[in-house]
């Protein structure tokens, strides 16, 4: 899919597991360097004790270093999720809010390291916190990058 920033902010908000679970992609930068995401704490995502849903808390963060890698490096590369885990910190008793930042150092460090056609496993770590800053979680993921084949021989001399 090829959709502009704003337009996939807005179709995200309104697919189901995003829009039943309470969250709402607040920004997707023009350049797409960097995303912003809230999950509001209703009574459809509260768990049994009364907080955030741990499954809510994952899935709010879960696609955006994928989405914002794979717009910023363009369509020669292959960009997938490889791996995430989520470090519980506490409970989340209010909105949450999760930011995205993707510096051009790592979109550089990306660039060289995939350049030989291997693929490339890297980490990134997002905290989720309250507008009030306490950090409720810590979600990492991991993804997978790839120069495609079809570039690597049209790049070859």
């Amino acid at each position: 899919m090829n959709l502009s920033p704003r337009t996939l902010r807005r179709v995200m908000n309104l697919w189901p597991p995003y829009l039943f679970a309470g969250v709402r992609v607040l920004a997707i930068a023009d350049d797409w360097r960097s995303a912003r995401v809230a999950l509001r704490l209703t009574r459809w995502n509260r768990n049994y004790v009364g907080t955030q849903f741990g499954g809510s808390l994952f899935a709010m963060s879960d696609p955006f270093w994928m989405l914002l890698t794979m717009h910023r490096l363009g369509r020669d590369y292959v960009v997938w999720d490889k791996a995430g885990a989520i470090d519980f910190i506490a409970p989340g008793r209010a909105d949450v809010y999760a930011d995205f930042e993707l510096d051009d150092a790592v979109v550089e460090e990306l660039r060289i390291a995939a350049a030989n056609g291997e693929r490339v496993l890297r980490w990134f770590e997002t905290e989720l916190k309250t507008a009030d800053g306490e950090v409720i979680a810590r979600v990492r993921k991991q993804l997978y990058v790839r120069l495609k084949a079809r570039t690597r021989e049209a790049a070859a001399p």
